[in-house]
C-alpha cells in the first residue's frame, strides 16, 4: 500500500466504458513522516475522498480487486482515507516532548 495526499482530480470525458463514474484523483505519495515522497499518480476513488486528504492506495493488480473493479483498466486505486499515522515523526503525530 501507498501512503498519499490527494493533490488534484482529473477530468476525463472520453475514457474507457467501464471507467465512466469513476472518480479519478491525482496524489502525490509520502514518506512515514508525511514528506513528498516520488512521483504524482493517477488513482480511481472508492471511497470518495477529496483535495487534501491523506489516503491509502494500492497498484497492480490489488487495485482490481477494489469494490466493483474486477475487471477494469485500472493500476491504482483509493482504498481508505487515513486519519491517523502512529509512529514517531510521522504524519500527525503529537510532538515529542521536552527534553530537561
Amino acid at each position: 500500500m501507498i501512503l498519499a495526499k490527494v493533490v488534484g482530480t482529473v477530468v476525463a470525458t472520453r475514457k474507457d466504458e467501464r471507467l465512466v463514474a469513476s472518480k479519478l484523483l491525482v496524489a502525490r505519495p509520502l514518506d512515514a513522516s508525511g514528506t513528498p515522497d516520488g512521483n504524482y499518480l493517477v488513482a480511481v476513488d472508492t471511497v470518495d475522498a477529496g483535495v487534501g486528504e491523506t489516503v491509502l492506495i494500492v497498484s497492480g493488480s490489488s487495485a482490481r480487486m477494489a469494490q466493483g473493479f474486477k475487471d477494469c483498466p485500472i493500476d491504482a486505486a483509493i482504498i481508505g482515507i487515513v486519519d491517523h499515522v502512529d509512529t514517531p515523526g510521522a504524519l500527525n503525530a503529537p510532538p515529542s516532548p521536552a527534553k530537561k
